[in-house]
């Protein structure tokens, strides 16, 4: 009985339960279904609020794109009314320009017109008095003006003559003034010293016994010296020393340098001689090609053919009037130099001409003609610039000037070769008579060598022994004698010493 009161309890609990579960759960269902719907409704309200919010946003700036639209419009159609204002006013002012303008051109037009006709008068008027002239004097136009010439100058002669030659003098002063002024600035600015060229050289001697061996077995090392160099050896002068003298500076260099080297060899005989000689002469080549190149370089004259060089380093060891040529050359450069960048004129085409106007002279001994044509010569075949052969060509007024550096190289020579002390007339005129000397000789045949010494009252012919027999050396000598005395002027005498020298070489092998 209880236990099925209990599983009646039991079964109206579950009932119970299952109904208290379903009422809950509806319960529940309600709650959140609410929860939902008001959740829904929120967002909704919120949407709305963003959507309004927009709405009003896109409005305000709607508005403010408008208002700026119509802003932009309203400036535009202000700046086109101010612009057509503008084109207005100055459609205006042209118009009103093109108005004087044709005003102005009549005006011209008529002026010209009258200038027109004021000249036809003009020139009606002078015809008709030119023909009354004409006919009056019996005169032509040309005729009768050479007449109105003739006599204003008749009438004004004195007041024209008079200032001519104001003009005249006054601009001859200011040129010599000008010149003088260039001249001196060019003479100070070089201020180069003068050096006088001796005739002899001396050789110390390391003792008396050297001078024995230089005079050797009866003279003989003395003999071969002179032959093979053509310079003169004075043994007496000073016990000391030996003096060599020649008027040719080449020679004396060449004898002074080999007498130099014999004399630190000692071995000294007439075949060491030769070869001793030959071999100098082969150094003064390079003696002579920088002096070429040492001159050049100093009167800034550049390009120059090395054989050119040579040839201008030669006249290291010629002289005029007593002036070493080449120092002469490169002085005259400096001055040519000087008074053309003075006077506006070139002064590398001044430099060179300057240094190259006493070429020829290195060689005139060797080849025919004055030295300025064999300078130019010279030139011409090493393919120098013709203004600087036009430039050195007139130093000795053999040309005429045809540039304005052909003048100043001849004002150059003439200052360097004028200053005090800077040459000795009586010293050149000797080495020239000295030089026509040995050149006379030289023409005959059969003659080798010719040396004129002891102060040109000798001359040493040495001859060819094949050529010139002992009988026919009376006759070379008797036939020079008589061209000297019919071709050259000299003081005192000429001894004419002709030499004859067989020499026969063998080799034992």
């Amino acid at each position: 009985m209880s236990l099925k009161i209990i599983l009646i309890m039991l079964a109206l609990s579950g009932v119970g339960g299952i109904a208290l579960g379903y009422v809950l759960r509806v319960l529940i269902g309600l709650a959140q279904r609410g929860s939902v719907e008001i959740d829904t409704k929120r967002k909704l309200l919120q949407a709305k609020e963003q959507a309004a919010k927009i709405i009003a946003d896109a409005e305000f700036r709607g508005e403010v794109i408008e208002t700026e639209r119509l802003a932009s419009v309203e400036d535009r159609e202000e700046k086109l009314a101010a612009r057509e204002e503008r084109i207005v006013a100055r459609e205006g002012f042209l118009d009103t320009r093109q108005q004087d303008l044709d005003e102005k051109e009549s005006e011209v037009r008529g002026r010209e017109q009258e200038v027109s006709r004021t000249r036809s008068e003009a020139e009606k008027l002078v015809a008709e008095r030119t023909k009354d002239l004409s006919r009056i004097a019996h005169l032509s136009e040309d005729k009768a003006r050479e007449e109105l010439f003739s006599e204003i100058e008749r009438v004004h002669e004195e007041a024209i003559l008079l200032r001519l030659q104001k003009l005249e003098a006054h601009g001859r002063e200011r040129l010599e003034d000008k010149a003088r002024s260039i001249l001196i600035s060019t003479i100070h600015r070089l201020g180069n010293a003068v050096n006088a060229e001796t005739m002899s050289f001396s050789v110390p001697l390391p003792s008396e016994d050297m001078k024995g061996k230089i005079i050797g077995k009866e003279g003989r090392n003395i003999k071969a010296f002179e032959r093979a160099t053509g310079v003169e050896m004075i043994i007496d002068d000073a016990p000391d020393r030996i003096t060599l003298s020649s008027f040719d500076p080449l020679r004396r260099t060449i004898a002074k340098v080999a007498l130099e080297k014999l004399i630190v060899d000692g071995r000294i005989q007439p075949t060491k001689i030769e070869e001793t000689v030959e071999k100098t002469r082969a150094e003064i080549g390079e003696i002579v090609k920088q002096k070429g190149e040492a001159a050049a370089y100093e009167a800034g004259v550049v390009g120059l053919d090395p054989k050119l060089t040579m040839l201008l380093g030669r006249l290291h060891f010629r002289t005029s009037y007593g002036q070493n040529v080449l120092t002469h050359s490169v002085e005259m450069a400096h001055i040519a130099g000087m008074l053309a960048t003075e006077l506006g004129a070139d002064p590398a085409i001044a430099r060179a001409g300057a240094l190259l106007h006493d070429v020829g002279k290195a060689v005139d001994h060797e080849v025919q003609g004055t030295h300025v044509e064999i300078g130019r010569r010279i030139l011409e075949k090493f393919g120098v610039d013709k203004r600087v052969i036009q430039a050195m060509q007139s130093h000795h007024e053999e040309y005429p000037y045809e540039t304005p550096e052909s003048i100043l190289v001849q004002v150059a020579d003439a200052v360097s070769g004028g200053r005090p002390g800077a040459r000795r007339d009586t010293v050149e005129r000797y080495l020239e008579r000295l030089g026509d000397l040995e050149r006379l000789a030289a023409t005959f045949e059969g003659v080798e060598k010719a040396y004129a010494i002891a102060a040109g009252r000798e001359i040493r012919v040495f001859v060819n022994p094949g050529k010139i027999s002992d009988i026919a050396m009376h006759t070379l000598a008797r036939d020079i004698a008589v061209r000297i005395q019919e071709e050259l002027k000299y003081p005192g005498e000429i001894k004419v010493n002709v030499i004859r020298e067989n020499r026969v070489v063998e080799f034992a092998r």
